[in-house]
């Protein structure tokens, strides 16, 4: 087998539905990137839908090189692992470097502020 034309139905029907649902949800995300104000709401859809929508495409894949190569390919679930457990953290360990800039700037209307969870002072120090 070495393309998709020999690939049986019961696998070409579930490889297609993940591609299109992951492509939506990472063109939703992008979307999201695009349309989206600040900084801070804007990290949210990107963060978010790389994760699902990554899954949904290594899943296709997973499905589609098993059925293709008749044997079990697994390479796309520690792909998935590798994402799961880092794009929480590269996104987190990005919006506090963004939150830690923004209060040592003291800048207004960013949305560093935004929640009430941090606080700008006239004063002196910040609120963390």
């Amino acid at each position: 087998m070495s393309g998709i034309e020999h690939l049986p139905g019961w696998a070409a029907l579930p490889v297609a539905l993940l591609l299109v649902l992951g492509a939506t949800i990472i063109l939703a995300g992008a979307l999201g990137l695009l349309r989206l104000r600040t900084f801070y709401q804007r990290i949210h859809g990107p963060a978010i839908t790389v994760t699902l929508g990554a899954g949904c495409l290594l899943l296709a894949s997973m499905i589609y090189f098993t059925v293709a190569q008749s044997r079990l390919v697994i390479h796309e679930v520690i792909i998935a692992l590798f994402l799961l457990m880092t794009a929480p953290v590269v996104a987190m360990t990005i919006m506090r470097a963004a939150v830690y800039r923004d209060l040592r700037a003291r800048k207004h209307g960013t949305g560093a502020t935004a929640g009430d969870v941090y606080a700008l002072t006239e004063g002196g120090e910040d609120d963390a």
